[in-house]
């Protein structure tokens, strides 16, 4: 299983960025998928996650920026973050998960997830 994202760059605060992850090498196109980032010095902390194509959830700090979806046909997750902010500035990651079914407080916790991405950057200044 292999999870390739792409997308991350410098932007200034109030500007927008799109991150793609494609997905090769696992069948199952309805498995749970998030987006997790990390900043320097910082835990990993979940963003946003899908279940399906439709079932939905985000963190507080992006709630409103930013917008997770699923394409099914070229199996691609996407993230659309808009009014980036400099607490923004992370490495993003994309995951994929093998369970079934989750609990709404299992979605954004990477022990949920067990393929992973490599990682881009993503850079906001003020």
């Amino acid at each position: 299983v292999q999870l390739v994202e792409s997308g991350g760059g410098s932007v200034q605060a109030g500007g927008s960025l799109r991150l793609s992850c494609g997905v090769s090498g696992y069948a199952d196109r309805y498995a749970y998928m998030a987006w997790f980032r990390q900043a320097p010095g910082k835990e990993r902390e979940g963003v946003a996650s899908i279940g399906g194509y439709t079932n939905t959830r985000y963190s507080e700090a992006v709630k409103g920026r930013f917008t997770v979806s699923k394409d099914r046909a070229s199996y691609t997750l996407y993230l659309q973050m808009d009014n980036l902010k400099p607490e923004d500035t992370a490495i993003y990651y994309c995951a994929l998960s093998t369970m079934d079914t989750m609990l709404t407080f299992q979605v954004l916790q990477s022990t949920s997830y067990r393929y992973w991405g490599q990682g881009t950057q993503v850079t906001v200044s003020s």
